[in-house]
């Protein structure tokens, strides 16, 4: 048995998702020895609405241990990473590979942890990149499901398939289909199916196991399936069964991952839900059926069910949909496993399998369990990588060689990426229209009315917020609605001052252009928008103006009506931005880091204000 070597492992799936093969593997050689890390799934394709709980059970996890890592049992830590979506793209690739890169070398260090062996389940480029930049001898690929098949999402993974089935050291296949796949990339493939513990199993049916009181408590018989209810379960086909037979219990002991509303409405089938791995034998003692119920498809055609040796190790007959991995097993062990192509023979054969067998019949099901015992299947499959081992480090003398190949491949990528990330968010934000559809909510714009007084805002709040900044624009606009009328008289309010006052030459420059002085009053104390609000209605509280046009940068007004329904609610306030200013001169192609800050500034500035009660 492989032993004293640190293992990388990239799974497919999160640790205390059900358990299967990745666990199971992970599990074997930390008892041997071992020293384990477990990184849990970083996805195979984007997500979905309907993964929400999964991502908030990953954050959960992440938040159990430190920094995402949590010591597990002896010799095995699990490693519950945040990544970005969208694993096909090159900025986030690179980015991820960067964030994984830094956190788990920040974990060897503090362990001492030196991996030597890197053992992947996913195929993504950013497993391969994680492979690859980690400096391990030996890296192993275990194909334990078609992921091109598994989704139309997950498709794109084809082409860093192909590449791990030629660049692993050891290529491991769980079915005969996928080994077939990965032999055209490469010769020496290694099947090895799932197996079963078969020592756990066979002490809880010698032992005679309790069954558990959910169990006990249905009318027998009880043909039952352990496994998450996903979309790969042939929910259609377990209804028709289900009402074929009436006098039989169903029991469906997994998590519900996909809509069964179908299967909750029958009397009959019974949804006892996840249950945890240690109390599997207990769950099977109590049925009289195995089931594997999977919808024929390419995906599942090609995946090994475990828990097809899990119910032969405790004695029971098995009853299938055609899967052709299954088809072949049955072929293989007559008498073991009924295969059926549609609801009617599904019915049949569990009412078949239900009746008591011969002894022979039931020897003959342990007997096939026997020939995929997990212990076993872990130990061929370490030996294979002991002997790998053994080749690189003869070869020693020219490892060297290779590693520092490695180091500079890796930093050569690195720097790829970097700039690759760099490039992407300089044309996102300077050379597309995303900024301003960022900053569209900040803007809010009403039809014009007569009022009491127009109340422009200066101090270059909502712009560049330095002094001087589209005051004239501000005056220029209110000199016009002005003079149509839509007010008879101006506030201008602004605090700040350099050689003059902002406000007294905003007045000077309104009355050069025919507004008479009695016409404007000047607010001169404001050092915010909080300020503004709360001096401007003063002003109008004073005068026993009631309504206000308010004059400001288009990009400040969403800012000014949160502060003037918290401040001044009794303020009939009309948002009228400016209609141009000079600062957002919008080509709405691409922004200037100027305006880029100017819209980040008034988003960090209302979560300020909401913060302060201002607004």
């Amino acid at each position: 048995m492989l032993k004293g070597e640190d293992i990388v492992c990239i799974s497919s799936i999160d640790w205390d998702f059900i358990w299967q093969g990745p666990q199971m593997v992970m599990a074997s050689f930390a008892e041997a020895g071992n020293r384990v890390l477990f990184i849990d799934n970083t996805g195979v394709r984007p997500p979905r609405v309907r993964d929400l709980p999964r991502l908030r059970h990953r954050l959960a996890n992440w938040r159990r241990g430190v920094k995402g890592f949590r010591h597990e049992r002896p010799g095995l830590w699990v490693y519950s990473p945040i990544v970005l979506p969208f694993p096909y793209s090159r900025a986030v690739r690179a980015a991820n590979r960067w964030l994984l890169l830094r956190a788990l070398r920040r974990w060897m260090r503090a362990t001492g942890f030196r991996p030597t062996v890197a053992w992947t389940f996913l195929p993504t480029p950013l497993a391969r990149d994680l492979v690859d930049d980690l400096g391990v001898e030996v890296s192993v690929y275990y194909c334990y499901g078609d992921f091109v098949a598994s989704s139309a999402a997950a498709r794109r993974v084809g082409r860093s398939e192909a590449e791990t089935f030629r660049d692993a050291d050891l290529v491991f296949a769980v079915s005969d289909g996928l080994a077939a796949r990965a032999r055209q990339h490469r010769a020496d493939v290694h099947v090895f199916p799932p197996g079963v513990d078969l020592a756990r199993f066979e002490r809880a049916r010698v032992a005679g196991a309790d069954v558990p009181a959910d169990l006990r408590a249905l009318p027998g018989p009880v043909a039952g399936y352990v496994g998450g209810l996903h979309h790969w379960i042939d929910d259609a086909l377990l209804v028709e069964t289900a009402r074929r037979l009436p006098g039989v219990s169903f029991a469906l002991v997994g998590p519900v991952q996909t809509a069964v509303s179908a299967l909750r409405g029958l009397p009959n089938v019974h949804l006892l839900g996840p249950r945890p791995h240690d109390a599997l034998p207990q769950y099977l003692a109590g049925f009289q059926v195995g089931l594997i119920p999977y919808r024929v498809a390419d995906y599942t055609n090609d995946i090994y069910p475990s828990k097809l040796f899990e119910y032969l190790a405790m004695e029971l007959p098995v009853v299938s949909t055609d899967l052709a991995v299954v088809r072949a097993f049955a072929e293989r062990h007559p008498g073991t496993v009924a295969v059926a192509r549609d609801a009617a023979a599904f019915a049949e054969a569990i009412a078949a399998a239900a009746r008591p067998a011969p002894p022979l019949e039931v020897k003959a099901r342990v007997e096939a369990a026997r020939a995929h015992d997990w212990p076993e299947r872990v130990r061929r499959m370490g030996e294979l990588v002991e002997v790998a081992l053994a080749e690189r480090r003869r070869r020693g003398a020219r490892g060297w060689e290779a590693a520092l190949t490695r180091l500079y491949r890796g930093a050569r990528r690195r720097l790829v990426g970097v700039g690759a990330v760099s490039l992407t968010a300089y044309l996102v934000l300077f050379h597309t229209p995303l900024p301003w559809i960022a900053a569209e909510p900040l803007r809010r714009s009403e039809p014009l009315r007569r009022v009491d007084a127009i109340v422009v805002f200066a101090g270059g709040v909502g712009e560049s917020g330095q002094a001087g900044q589209g005051y004239q624009e501000r005056v220029e606009w209110a000199i016009e609605l002005y003079r149509a009328g839509w007010a008879p008289h101006l506030v201008f309010s602004s605090g700040t001052r350099h050689s003059f006052s902002e406000v007294e030459v905003m007045q000077a420059l309104a009355v050069s252009r025919g507004v008479p002085a009695s016409a404007i009053v000047l607010e001169d104390r404001a050092a915010s928008t909080a300020d503004n609000v709360r001096y401007s209605a003063a002003i109008m509280g004073r005068e026993g103006w009631r309504s206000a046009l308010v004059v400001s940068s288009p990009y400040h007004m969403r800012r000014a009506s949160l502060v003037f329904r918290r401040i001044a609610p009794d303020v009939d306030a009309v948002y009228t931005p400016v209609p141009w200013t000079s600062f957002f001169s919008e080509g709405r192609w691409g922004a200037s880091w100027a305006q880029i800050r100017a819209i980040l500034h008034e988003y960090a500035a209302i979560a300020y204000y909401r913060w302060r009660g201002w607004a």
